[in-house]
């Protein structure tokens, strides 16, 4: 029988493993702290028997005079709590709003309202350290339990678009590739310098067994298939080549719709593609696209996700869960090269519905 590494690096390499590897896109710190008893993610891992994917992101920036940091509460909204945060630099003050509520922290106001920002955020950032003493302690208590994946330096996203649509907002960030795409391309390609710096500087040997790239920006749901083509695939090739370079292998993360864009997605160099996020979730692969997903995506990169978390996976009874993980089987994973997780993230799942995922999942075995 393989551990559960041996079983998720097996399935990343297009091969056929013992069985079916399960788990989730990242443990929530709410779930964990609501559900889990305030475990961490590898315990809480064990606790309901899914293969672990550990997520790991130990770095810090360097200190600057030029890049002073504030906050400061901004009071209440509803139910959010509103921060104002400040970063004073020799040409400018940056300022954003985020709100936060027991579940997650977004942005209210956006950090970047105009050129000049751009200008003043890029000249200034400072870089960024992999803690490698960390991420090794971190990599060593994993162990066989599972794998170990990390990101890029990134402000907020891994990939450079999505950076882009973080820092000034969605819709801002559509309506300036179409009105101005000479900054928008001059802003992804400084964004790209600074993760391939880091990438060459910081990440050689570092011990990690996947990349995350990507984000759900870069979704055809939220962008044209032409606007991936020209905003995500130039930038996101030369930072999947980089990190193949230096020894990773690398999951494109799209967690909306992926149905129009099935050839574009391997065209970045990439290994795995997730979420295969069904429309319940916010994406557009339903039953009957899973065998066409396969062909077209699947037979070209692994493929990671495809588990409604909120109405199977949360709302759902044990049968209901073991036959979607059965189906989710003989149609993505039928041929190898799966790992079947819930698509994204979840809050309020029940512990017994975890296992039950972590139990359908043995029951799925290759011949």
């Amino acid at each position: 029988m393989m551990t559960s590494k041996e079983r998720m690096l097996v399935a990343l390499a297009r091969g056929k493993p013992d069985r079916l590897p399960v788990t989730i896109h990242q443990w929530q710190t709410y779930h964990l702290n609501t559900f889990m008893g305030g475990v961490d993610q590898l315990e809480a891992f064990r606790i309901v028997g899914l293969d672990a994917s550990y997520t790991a992101h130990p770095i810090r920036r360097d200190p600057s005079p030029q890049w002073q940091y504030r906050c400061a509460d901004a009071g209440r909204q509803g139910n959010e709590t509103l921060t104002r945060h400040w970063i004073e630099t020799p040409d400018g003050e940056l300022t954003w709003l985020t709100g936060s509520n027991e579940y997650t922290t977004y942005n209210v106001e956006h950090i970047i309202k105009s050129e000049h920002d751009a200008d003043i955020f890029l000249r200034y950032w400072p870089p960024a350290r992999l803690d490698r003493e960390q991420l090794t302690r971190e990599y060593d208590r994993v162990g066989d339990a599972g794998i170990v994946r990390g990101f890029v330096d990134m402000f907020a996203q891994p990939g450079c678009w999505q950076e882009f649509c973080e820092m000034v907002g969605t819709q801002e960030a559509i309506f300036w590739a179409m009105d101005k795409p000479q900054f928008v391309h001059w802003f992804l390609e400084q964004m790209t310098q600074r993760k391939l710096d880091y990438i060459y500087r910081e990440m050689p040997d570092a011990k990690y067994d996947l990349i995350e790239h990507g984000g759900g920006a870069a979704s055809s749901t939220v962008i044209s298939p032409a606007m991936f083509d020209e905003f995500c695939l130039p930038y996101d090739r030369r930072i999947i080549a980089a990190l193949h370079e230096v020894g990773y292998r690398v999951v494109y993360h799209t967690c909306g719709g992926m149905m129009a864009i099935l050839e574009h997605i391997p065209q970045n160099g990439c290994d795995a593609s997730e979420t295969l996020s069904p429309p319940g979730v916010g994406g557009d692969i339903r039953p009957e696209d899973r065998d066409t997903v396969r062909e077209v995506l699947g037979s070209k990169v692994a493929l990671i996700g495809g588990m409604d978390q909120g109405r199977i996976l949360t709302e759902g009874t044990a049968e209901e869960i073991r036959a979607e993980t059965i189906a989710l089987f003989e149609t993505f994973g039928k041929n190898g090269g799966y790992i079947c997780s819930a698509s994204d993230h979840f809050f309020h799942t029940p512990v017994e519905n975890l296992r039950a995922f972590a139990r359908a999942g043995q029951q799925c075995r290759y011949e």
